[in-house]
């Protein structure tokens, strides 16, 4: 039964127009299921209505015709109970009505059952026999198998018939959305426009060559064209990337090495290969053993191996036949797509006319992604069920808060997502104009904005005007864009820049964070769940020589200084706090016997501990006996609260920090705070959100940190409102019964201050 399942849907995958393939699954089922007939309803919101899209066994004349409202007969009964329905004699049914178009009087038995995508019913198939009788358990369990597995392609072939390229678009086929992550916040405008290169390693023909030393001559030529224009791209990205965000390029220059696929390729050159053959066999080698890995860092490496190669092989194709394989350049505002979007697409890229990123795959850990945060370019990773060819002229709308992605637009929803970009931007001159006031309530309430950081010291120099320091400097960001664990020294040097860079504001150092959605690539970890998993101090713990490196490079940094602030992340219970803590003692005097020698100052620094694991907020009383201050972790806490993971696609709109239950924690957590006189600070991105520190403030909360992109903004937010109000809207917020009750007390509110519209909630 599972071979005929798959047969079916495979047929169906394989026919492009959905109407056809429908027909062609209804036909299928009637013959395998040895029934009389069988049919296929799809659903038309906008009537509100089913309508007969295909059948084997009902009067062929009648498709397209009958339309059967969501409430009547047996077809809406499925509907509204989004279950099946297997009934003996469907004429006796008191919901049954009759179509004298199907011609189905002869028909007595009715199996019917709710083709379902995302909770949403797209239709409904159903299998009639003349004989009076129930379908068994077996038949029924195949319809409902079969129901779950044609959501999906339907969904998709919806998806492909809103996206082809021709110039008519079918009457009824209106604009289509499809989601992916978040990979960088903003909204763009623009058409798509795919820089896929027609030359691809994977579609290239292996074959032989007799002038073997030509053939190296060749390659090596290739790579040092190809070396050029990696540092001419690089280049070319100089003003518009923080420092530590190049060393993206690095692996390139790493790969391009003669010691590193150089060697490979000319061994297989040796076995008389041409240049662009052993290219081929020892790169997708490569690419294959990363790609198959679990660690979707390393998975995202792929991505880079191949681009570069592809690089390489245009080279080469040149060298050896003269052909010209330059790509178009957009000369529009545009939505760069590709189905990997790689540094070097980026970097490639007219600059003026970038103005959103769709990667078809990648996560929010991919080069391109870190890029386009660095870049301020709005990007979403991840999406399914599309190709950059059918984007390609589309005009679309990417919204890079929510990672959702609308093509071939209504004009109302144009309009209306043009002027909100309007509103932003309006809103940008506002809040440069008044950036340098006192972050300060209307009332008085003074509030502290801090940074997060971890790129580079370059773009976080804006908490010296702007900012009060840095609450969270995110430590692995260097340790993943490198090749191993970086040295005592390496460290050193990075950690003083960043406490020089503020050397009379706090500076809060996270230790080494990684695993989970965080792996480096020189230390693979391999897991079923690695959210769950060997992460934050429980690894470092684990490894204390990597530990104390950390810790002593921190420590030296900070002589002289006395900004240095130490948080742990990942903290699980008290026990971890105590070992943490005796480690940095340990480290503290070893650093300090070396500072008398020399009569420098060093002062220890203050200690505390990321809140993001739920069992903390039970041990808030015993842990602040042992740290000197909290920092909460919205982010990960939320997805360890709502048992949400925010990268896995089909479940990322369950999780979203307003939901009223992570509310609830957040304030429990500053009251008790409050109670030990223990500083808190909320770092996740909800205190970057308009919305989020209103609540947060009405809790209590007065030191919010955030990306440094954010802060002008939420200074400006701060002195537009009062302290009461926010309490007011939080105590509409925490009896609220889901997020978007939330949401729309939030927008309440700012329409009644004269900020609707201006600002994203959080949505």
């Amino acid at each position: 039964m599972l071979t005929t399942l798959k047969r079916i849907v495979q047929e169906m995958s394989q026919i492009p127009a959905l109407e056809q393939a429908l027909f062609r699954v209804a036909s299928r089922v009637k013959q395998v299921m040895q029934v009389d007939s069988c049919s296929i309803y799809l659903a038309d919101y906008e009537h509100q209505e089913f309508i007969l899209k295909a059948t084997d066994g009902l009067h062929p004349g009648a498709v397209d015709q009958v339309r059967i409202g969501f409430s009547e007969g047996l077809i809406g009964l499925v509907g509204q109970r989004e279950e099946p329905l297997n009934i003996q004699n469907a004429h006796e049914h008191p919901r049954f009505k009759h179509y004298p178009e199907v011609h189905e009087e002869n028909y007595k038995a009715f199996l019917g059952t709710p083709i379902i995508h995302q909770r949403n019913v797209l239709g409904v198939i159903t299998m009639q026999q003349a004989k009076m009788r129930f379908f068994s358990e077996d038949e029924e369990a195949f319809l409902v198998t079969l129901a779950a597995q044609l959501a999906l392609e339907i969904t998709n072939a919806e998806i492909r018939g809103a996206l082809s390229n021709n110039d008519i678009v079918p009457s009824g086929v209106r604009q289509k959305k499809v989601m992916g992550i978040a990979g960088s916040p903003g909204l763009a405008i623009g058409h798509g426009f795919s820089t896929d290169s027609t030359v691809d390693l994977r579609r290239l023909v292996v074959k032989r060559a007799d002038d073997l030393q030509r053939e190296v001559q060749i390659y090596r030529k290739a790579v040092e064209i190809t070396r050029k224009q990696v540092d001419e791209l690089s280049g070319s990205l100089e003003e518009s990337i923080p420092e530590d965000v190049k060393a993206i390029f690095q692996l390139y220059h790493h790969l391009l090495d003669a010691n590193s696929l150089g060697r490979e390729v000319e061994a297989k050159i040796q076995e008389k290969w041409c240049a662009g053959s052993s290219l081929k066999m020892v790169v997708e080698d490569y690419a294959a053993r990363f790609a198959n890995m679990d660690d979707p860092y390393m998975q995202e490496r792929a991505i880079d191996i191949i681009d570069l190669s592809n690089r390489i092989l245009v080279n080469i194709l040149q060298l050896t036949r003269g052909e010209d394989h330059a790509l178009p350049n957009a000369t529009r505002d545009s939505i760069l797509v590709a189905e990997e979007v790689s540094a070097t697409m980026l970097a490639e890229f007219p600059r003026e006319y970038l103005k959103g990123i769709i990667s078809i795959r990648g996560s929010n850990n991919s080069h391109a992604a870190i890029l386009a945060r660095a870049m301020g370019v709005p990007a979403v990773m991840g999406c399914q069920n599309v190709s950059p060819s059918l984007l390609e002229n589309k005009e679309i709308l990417l919204d890079g808060y929510s990672g959702e992605v609308l093509i071939s637009p209504d004009k109302s929803i144009r309009q209306s997502f043009a002027q909100l970009i309007e509103e932003e931007d309006l809103l940008s001159e506002r809040i440069d104009a008044e950036a340098d006031k006192a972050c300060e309530t209307q009332d008085g309430c003074r509030m502290s904005l801090l940074i997060n950081a971890g790129l580079s010291v370059e773009i976080e120099t804006v908490a010296r005007s702007q900012g009060n320091g840095i609450g969270l400097y995110r430590t692995e960001i260097p340790f993943m864009l490198r090749e191993s664990f970086p040295s005592e020294k390496e460290q050193i040097k990075l950690y003083s820049e960043v406490l020089h860079c503020v050397p009379e504001q706090q500076v809060t150092m996270r230790t080494l964070d990684v695993g989970g959605d965080k792996p480096l690539p020189y230390f693979p970890i391999n897991e079923e769940n690695p959210f769950l998993g060997w992460r934050g101090v429980r690894l470092t713990l684990d490894h204390p020589e990597i530990f104390l490196v950390q810790i002593r490079a921190m420590l030296k940094a900070s002589l002289g200084l006395k900004n240095l602030q130490i948080m742990l992340p990942m903290i699980s219970s008290v026990n971890e706090v105590q070992e943490a803590t005796r480690l940095i003692d340990q480290a503290f005097f070893e650093v300090r016997e070396e500072a008398n020698e020399t009569g420098q100052l060093l002062v220890k620094p203050k200690i505390g501990v990321m809140l993001e694991v739920p069992s903390v907020l039970y041990q808030l009383p015993q842990l602040a006996k042992h740290v000197d201050f909290f920092s909460v972790g919205s982010n990960d806490l939320t997805q360890y609260l709502l048992a949400v993971d925010r990268n896995n696609t089909r479940v990322a709109g369950l999780y979203n920090s307003y939901h009223p239950a992570v509310l609830s924690a957040l304030y429990d957590i500053v009251r008790q705070a409050d109670a030990n006189n223990i500083p808190v600070t909320v770092c996740g991105e909800i205190a970057g959100e308009p919305g989020g520190a209103i609540l947060l403030m009405g809790m209590g909360y007065r030191r919010l940190s955030m990306n440094a992109h954010n802060l002008r903004k939420i200074n400006w937010v701060v002195r537009n409102v009062n302290l009461q109000e926010s309490k007011n809207l939080l105590s509409c917020a925490l009896t609220a019964h889901t997020h978007q009750d939330v949401y729309a007390h939030i927008n309440d509110y700012l329409e009644q201050k004269g900020l609707g519209g201006l600002i994203r909630a959080g949505s």
